[in-house]
């Protein structure tokens, strides 16, 4: 049974103003008005790497977007998302096939779930491929084959929110 309009629409609020105070993204919402549903929320990950295939090797990309598409049976049916920048991972499918996301966050979503955790979860899951469990498509099982045979090291994204000028060394000479 979905929950009321007025409750639904609370949440969802609640849901995406948490996303905007706890996450360092961007996120727009398809209709800051919840008149109707689905809504998208569009979503670009800032400063976590992911990897990519480019020119035969693994590169490191630092933006990625996906929407989140929460429908009027939300949180009890959970959401569909949609990936939409170019990848190369085990879990996730690359836009041109289809973009979809495989994570456990979404197979064991519950009505406690919500968005906050769910884009976490997709942080750690680009900076932590599991080939032990990839689609089944082209590209999902080729970025298994490889990352069971290397191990993924993303590099480390230094935190830039405190950008303070800071002198080093003796001011004196």
């Amino acid at each position: 049974m979905p929950l009321p309009a007025a409750v639904l629409k609370s949440r969802i609020r609640n849901e995406f103003e948490m996303c905007q105070r706890e996450l360092k993204h961007h996120l727009s919402i398809s209709d800051p008005t919840l008149s109707a549903f689905p809504v998208m929320i569009n979503v670009t990950l800032m400063r976590v790497p992911g990897p990519d295939w480019e020119e035969g090797k693994v590169v490191h990309r630092f933006v990625h977007r996906m929407a989140i598409i929460v429908g009027e049976e939300y949180p009890i049916e959970k959401p569909i998302v949609k990936w939409l920048t170019p990848i190369f991972h085990p879990n996730i499918m690359p836009p041109g096939d289809g973009g979809y996301v495989c994570t456990k966050l979404l197979e064991n979503w519950d009505f406690s779930s919500n968005l906050v955790t769910f884009i976490k979860g997709i942080e750690s899951l680009l900076e932590n491929p599991n080939p032990k469990n990839p689609f089944g498509n082209d590209t999902c099982t080729r970025a298994a084959a490889y990352f069971n045979r290397n191990r993924y090291l993303p590099p480390t994204v230094m935190d830039q929110s405190d950008r303070r000028i800071r002198i080093v060394g003796n001011l004196n000479g």
